[in-house]
């Protein structure tokens, strides 16, 4: 196992220990092996959602036999990052 250090200031060390003794961590040690499990998970998570809207994009692209214009292309676009951006900001 390696060993890592680091150095907080002050008030995030007050905010550890105070989330310690609420979340009966018994140290330090292992709420941070946890919160930097917690995070690699979560990013993960947000990378896989990505790719599978990045493939139901490839998927969809192209498959409509109408002409759109490219304000409704652009438009459309900035409709779905809104609501993607939205949707990943609710979960996260």
């Amino acid at each position: 196992m390696e060993t890592v250090c680091i150095k907080i200031d002050d008030d995030l060390a007050k905010a550890v220990e105070k989330h310690m003794k609420k979340n009966h961590y018994t140290t330090k040690t292992e709420l941070f092996r946890e919160s930097v499990r917690n995070t690699i998970k979560q990013e993960e998570r947000k990378e896989k959602e990505v790719q599978e809207v990045l493939k139901n994009i490839r998927k969809y692209y192209g498959s409509v036999k109408t002409r759109t214009t490219d304000k409704q292309l652009r438009e459309a676009r900035e409709k779905a990052f809104e609501e993607l951006s939205k949707e990943l900001d609710e979960k996260y």
